[in-house]
């Protein structure tokens, strides 16, 4: 899996040509690592657009491509499961993906897919039968390696001690303000990937905030190096051992994201940015919501993710 990626979650959407122009330019800068999911509703644009690529030359096949969708809580059910896979495929154009991930730890009742969801929705998720569903979508050849998403170290651990494919990534919030570090450090134990979404923060959604890119110790490293904070927090990502999933439509600051392989961060930049105080931007409060049907936040999200 190519480290950097990128994102196409938009909340609210943008224009389809918009992320269109953007995937096209993103594959041109070298970029060749693409993450959606059903939720984000851009899984056909995605598709449309490496479908360009491939008519403009850019590449030669959707094979020189890695790409990452998830399985939505609505269809987060064991009869469900491959039916909605086989619908991503259609959607992206494709006959196989390289990475699915379960996008959450929950399942909702089946039915429209939407965002923010309703907290009467949901259901706790059969993690068993749904693994087990995921499982035979690998075999099945409909994607080549399955995963989690927001799955905290317990979650992890109950998956583990029955999963035949163990999960190869854990995709999760992840910055210099939310390093993650038990969690990190337990999906390494694991043999587990962890790939960093919202590594700038997610700056004007309803879950991030400005705490990154207005951060003085991040500021202070990129003028020291001549980068922006966007690739010193990138770097840092990097540096740490993680896949990164990043989001941007404008050509010059895709270029400057790709830009991060040929400098390093130096021990005393690493240890500025350790000491950066810690908080994570969504929380499971933000996602289910106040009035849903768990006894206690902590009985969905049990730990750091």
């Amino acid at each position: 899996m190519p480290v950097l990626g990128l994102g196409t979650a938009t909340f609210p959407p943008v224009a389809p040509e918009i992320m269109v122009q953007a995937v096209v330019q993103a594959i041109e800068l070298g970029y060749r690592h693409f993450d959606t999911a059903p939720v984000y509703h851009t899984e056909s644009t995605l598709g449309d657009a490496i479908q360009e690529a491939i008519r403009a030359g850019l590449i030669k096949s959707r094979e020189e491509l890695f790409i990452t969708s998830k399985l939505w809580c609505t269809d987060a059910h064991p009869n469900l499961l491959v039916p909605a896979l086989q619908t991503t495929l259609r959607n992206l154009k494709t006959e196989y993906l390289d990475l699915y991930l379960i996008h959450w730890p929950v399942s909702m009742k089946p039915g429209i897919i939407q965002y923010p969801p309703n907290p009467q929705d949901f259901l706790p998720l059969d993690i068993k039968a749904v693994w087990a569903k995921m499982e035979e979508c690998q075999r099945l050849g409909l994607t080549k390696s399955i995963g989690v998403s927001n799955f905290s170290c317990k979650k992890l651990g109950d998956l583990l001690s029955f999963a035949t494919i163990p999960p190869a990534v854990n995709q999760v919030e992840l910055n210099p303000c939310w390093q993650q570090k038990k969690l990190r450090d337990y999906c390494k134990a694991n043999g587990i990937l962890v790939v960093a979404y919202s590594p700038l923060g997610a700056a004007g959604t309803s879950w991030g905030s400005n705490r990154v890119m207005e951060s003085e110790v991040l500021k202070e490293i990129a003028e020291g190096k001549g980068k922006s904070i966007a690739q010193i927090c990138l770097r840092w990502g990097y540096e740490q051992g993680v896949g990164i999933v990043m989001k941007s439509f404008n050509k010059e600051r895709l270029q400057q994201n790709h830009a991060i392989f040929d400098w390093a961060l130096s021990n005393e930049d690493c240890k500025k940015i350790g000491e950066i105080p810690q908080g994570r931007g969504q929380t499971a409060k933000d996602f289910i919501g106040v009035n849903g049907p768990f006894k206690s936040i902590d009985e969905l999200w049990d730990g750091e993710v």
